[in-house]
């Protein structure tokens, strides 16, 4: 009789150390390709109120041709000064046993894993010759996205905004220092966005703070921060102007607030989502369509991601076993 595989508990440090953007982006890639083209079940995410500012969520999903199942389980906590954070697990299960076995540090998960997302919209959004990128927000998600944007495009430079300027340029100094790229702080999300070829809106704003005339053409933006039906980090010019990629229609038509935004006002109608990401990245539907247009990936974070970063690095643990 066969003995069941143990349970690993990968804590934030193992999780890192674990993770790193030249593994986990293709394997992002892949799980983004599944969840487009079928091969992957998923409920929407379900949320219980804990007041203001905190969310609990479930998000389950299962590949059906991978033998790999789970769940994140997650807090979603905002500290009152415009941050929140992700704390919780990401329960990896057997799909030949249903035995559990990995737990994995969801808040680390999240942020490597997020970040990857927008690598690979990027790879295939943005003009081959993109090479300025600005943030808007600070903190752990900015961090991660300057790293991961920077693997599949030559930055010549990057600009970050804060709604604390002191801070931006405390974090410029930092990336500058960790990455060797020359990061610079500007003072609003105007300046931020003029002539930037790449955008990444990483933010828990609930009103927009990007608008679309600032956005000039041909520039990609992925729009990450806001993650339910009730914030929008870009207003509904912005959506209407571009040609509007999502990591997941299904999700997005439910929870994704700038498009739901848009559509209320009848500025978009119901089919402005052009395709999902997926779809783009095995062909079965066109990405950017011209050097002058603006393209947007409407990111909400999916279980998917969070299985697949799991399952890599249960499979390197179980290997080094």
């Amino acid at each position: 009789m066969s003995s069941s595989p143990s349970l690993i508990v990968l804590d934030a440090a193992a999780v890192r150390a674990g993770l790193d953007a030249d593994r986990l982006i293709p394997v992002i890639r892949d799980a983004m390709i599944a969840l487009s083209d079928g091969r992957v079940r998923q409920n929407l995410r379900s949320f219980i109120g804990l007041g203001e500012g905190r969310t609990f969520a479930l998000m389950p999903a299962a590949f059906t041709d991978q033998g790999l199942f789970g769940a994140k389980l997650v807090s979603v906590f905002a500290d009152g000064a415009g941050r929140k954070a992700h704390e919780g697990v990401v329960v990896l299960f057997d799909g030949h046993t249903g035995v559990p076995v990995c737990i994995a540090d969801a808040g680390e998960i999240t942020a490597l894993r997020t970040a990857a997302a927008s690598a690979v919209a990027t790879q295939v959004l943005a003009r081959a010759d993109a090479r300025t990128l600005s943030i808007l927000g600070l903190g752990r998600q900015a961090a991660e996205h300057i790293t991961a944007i920077a693997q599949v495009r030559t930055l010549e430079s990057v600009r970050v905004w804060g709604r604390d300027f002191r801070r931006a340029e405390a974090f410029a100094a930092e990336m500058s220092a960790r990455t060797g790229l020359p990061v610079s702080a500007v003072p609003s999300p105007r300046a931020a966005a003029e002539n930037a070829d790449i955008l990444c809106t990483v933010t828990a704003a609930v009103e927009p703070i990007l608008d679309g005339a600032w956005v000039v053409p041909g520039a990609h933006v992925n729009v990450v921060g806001s993650s339910g039906p009730s914030a929008a980090e870009i207003n509904s010019d912005l959506v209407a102007r571009s040609r509007f990629i999502v990591d997941h229609a299904e999700h997005v038509r439910v929870h994704g607030g700038e498009f739901l935004r848009a559509r209320a006002t009848d500025c978009i109608g119901e089919g402005h989502i052009a395709a999902e990401i997926g779809a783009v990245l095995s062909g079965a539907a066109a990405g950017r369509t011209r050097s002058d247009e603006i393209t947007i990936y409407k990111s909400l974070g999916h279980a998917v991601q969070d299985i697949a970063a799991a399952g890599l690095l249960y499979s390197a643990s179980a290997h080094a076993d």
